[in-house]
């Protein structure tokens, strides 16, 4: 340390972020970005798969990828979601109960002896169908899918979910770098993660009242204020979180650990730790 330099002040980390925190007004994302649909963000999440899969070789295709697949066997797998949200979009009941894997096996199961070309080109069509006939049906009708019920609007985001968390496993599988997704897609998807919180703090914390304080940071992310619990439980007091927002969606997609963010948490940490874990549990694989 040279004779200009002083130590920083005890504390002052935490004064600084507890400042910031308090002064950021919830859902506010800053700077802003533009606003797409439910729509835009699947297909634009559809479009960055069907690019990286363009540019795979054909060895890369048999790659170990994610259970006991391979790459094409995964698509397989995506192929198989598309073809389940269309028969629940058309109201088929016997899809809605249907389990998110075992649903999707035998799509996965018939790539095997096929050209990756040929996979990459039903998927692809199955997209192409998905989007036709989402335009039949109301974005705010909730459908059943895979034991879960959602306006048809969250489960386009879901779906771009899964798509971005997918394709970053083909690319790790491949030895290629992670992806991003765009601004207004990133937005869409915390969007859809924060709504889904009030459930994962009722599962975190059990017959407790629980309000969190979740701010994202980074391009796509924002500050929610969420409550879970009546409110003639106890209560547990404010738990608030702080963390980078590609990787609270990487965490929310079970594809990272809360150790492995960058964290800053107040209030009960028990909690706190415990509303991640149940965060990591909404991913379907």
């Amino acid at each position: 340390m040279t004779a200009t330099e002083r130590a920083l002040p005890a504390g002052l980390r935490a004064r600084v972020l507890d400042a910031s925190r308090q002064a950021r007004a919830a859902g506010r994302v800053v700077p802003e970005i533009p606003q797409i649909t439910a729509l835009d963000a699947f297909g634009r999440a559809a479009e960055a798969l069907y690019q990286t899969l363009g540019a795979l070789a054909d060895d890369d295709w048999r790659r170990p990828a994610l259970r006991d697949l391979d790459v094409q066997g995964l698509v397989g797998h995506l192929t198989g979601v598309e073809s389940d949200l269309q028969r629940a979009m058309s109201g088929d009941p016997e899809v809605g109960a249907a389990e998110h894997v075992q649903s999707t096996q035998a799509a996965a199961d018939r790539q095997a002896g096929r050209l990756p070309a040929q996979t990459l080109s039903e998927w692809h069509e199955a997209v192409r169908r998905t989007l036709t006939l989402v335009a039949t049906v109301g974005l705010q009708d909730v459908i059943v899918l895979h034991g879960v019920p959602l306006p048809l609007h969250a489960w386009l985001v879901a779906r771009a979910f899964e798509l971005w968390t997918h394709e970053n496993d083909i690319r790790r599988a491949c030895g290629l770098g992670a992806s991003v997704p765009d601004a207004p897609t990133l937005a869409q998807m915390t969007q859809l993660a924060a709504s889904l919180l009030p459930v994962v703090l009722s599962q975190a914390a059990p017959g407790q009242r629980t309000s969190l304080h979740l701010v994202l940071t980074g391009t796509g992310g924002g500050t929610w204020d969420i409550e879970a619990g009546d409110t003639g439980l106890p209560g547990q007091g404010q738990v608030s979180i702080v963390t980078d927002t590609v990787g609270f969606c990487r965490l929310v997609a079970n594809r990272a650990r809360a150790a492995d963010l960058d964290l800053y948490v107040t209030g009960d940490q028990s909690t706190a730790y415990g509303i991640l874990a149940a965060a990591a549990a909404l991913a379907l694989d």
